[in-house]
């Protein structure tokens, strides 16, 4: 189950939390660092954007990356029954209007650090270097960087009319273009990793981003006005994942839900 960021009980907080900071610690391909490169750095980058894969190639990402997370977490507490979802950060709410990114993702001003503010930039020296040289401000200094975030005003996060929008496309074609363009908006008003493909999945609300993408997605599909991808696209591999374009299109067939939007 997928639940507003907001709206996470204590428990499903930790939960999350622990993954995330399980996963981190996997150097090998169900790690952390694996998933965020496939995004972007290192080589070769696989994701989409700009092309009618965009939508199905980043919902197989969050549905992998999920189960990896799932998968870490057991492996950290020794329990097959735990399950992590991931959660969405609906940037259009008036919370988020009001106070920007959602809470179980921002800095904590004491205590220990929170897994979910700042991710670890898993790359090779050169490929640091690069990112140094080329996206400053995007990652810390020293030898284990992490994500930095420049975050613009709360206020000019996309609003719910914008979001109307995209979803009153009559097409899917029209549907990916406009989400996508708002989904852009974001990754910028976010700044620092995020503003850019090479490091923006190091960041963790890069995953909570994603998964409000995905869901209007869904909710779009739930509408009169859904329609699938080209058929020419269905049968398309969406590597580096063992999914095609057809098996992304029923969320119930990859085992997932949207909660219902409530805040509490």
């Amino acid at each position: 189950m997928r639940k507003n960021a907001e709206n996470l009980t204590p428990s499903e907080l930790v939960d999350l939390r622990e993954a995330f900071e399980a996963v981190y610690r996997i150097d090998d391909d169900r790690g952390f660092g694996f998933f965020a490169g496939i995004h972007g750095l290192p080589l070769p980058v696989y994701c989409e954007h700009g092309t009618a894969l965009f939508l199905p190639w980043h919902r197989a990402y969050l549905y992998h990356f999920e189960r990896a997370l799932t998968a870490a977490l057991r492996r950290a507490r020794g329990d097959e029954t735990v399950e992590v979802g991931l959660p969405w950060w609906d940037w259009s709410s008036a919370v988020s209007q009001d106070r920007g990114l959602p809470t179980p993702f921002r800095s904590t001003a004491d205590g220990p650090t929170n897994p979910l503010s700042a991710g670890p930039v898993v790359l090779g020296p050169d490929d640091l270097r690069l990112v140094r040289e080329n996206l400053p401000g995007a990652i810390s200094e020293g030898e284990d960087p992490v994500t930095l975030r420049d975050p613009e005003e709360p206020a000019e996060l996309p609003r719910d009319p914008t979001v109307q929008r995209a979803l009153r496309a009559t097409t899917f074609t029209d549907f990916s273009r406009i989400l996508e363009s708002i989904h852009n908006g974001v990754h910028g008003w976010v700044g620092g990793a995020m503003s850019a493909a090479p490091t923006a999945a190091f960041d963790p609300v890069f995953w909570a981003h994603h998964a409000m993408i995905d869901r209007l997605w869904y909710l779009w599909q739930l509408s009169p006005r859904n329609g699938d991808p080209p058929v020419r696209l269905l049968d398309r591999p969406l590597p580096p994942f063992p999914t095609t374009v057809r098996d992304t299109l029923d969320i119930s067939s990859l085992g997932y839900e949207y909660a219902a939007q409530v805040i509490g």
